[in-house]
């Protein structure tokens, strides 16, 4: 869990301090949501299956939450770009954290995994 906490320390304060508030934010939408490092990023994982991570947007200089099935969301609030099968929620950390709108793609993501 080091490289966990090696992660978030080494963020700009307020990336630091949204990224930490939606981490807890997702680990409290399910008891078998799970938190771990890989490649580099946090992850969350539903029964072992990566659904979503955090990153930070290189021309944005944005963090933002990347949904590993997002290309089957529909909402014109998440940006696709190069990617075939993931899309990403840019997230502003100088303003409020929009819960409504991260509460409706975190329960899509995790009902395409409890459905399939």
């Amino acid at each position: 869990m080091s490289g966990l906490i090696e992660f978030y320390l080494k963020q700009e304060d307020s990336v630091k301090e949204t990224m930490l508030a939606l981490r807890d934010f997702i680990l409290k939408q399910d008891t078998n949501i799970t938190h771990e490092l890989k490649y580099g990023m946090p992850f969350f994982c539903y029964k072992g299956k990566m659904f979503c991570y955090f990153w930070t947007h290189k021309q944005y200089k944005q963090p933002y939450i990347g949904f590993v099935e997002g290309k089957l969301f529909d909402e014109p609030f998440m940006l696709q770009e190069k990617r075939s099968r993931m899309k990403i929620f840019l997230i502003d950390p100088n303003v409020d954290l929009p819960i409504e709108r991260i509460e409706l793609l975190v329960q899509k993501a995790l009902y395409f995994y409890t459905k399939t």
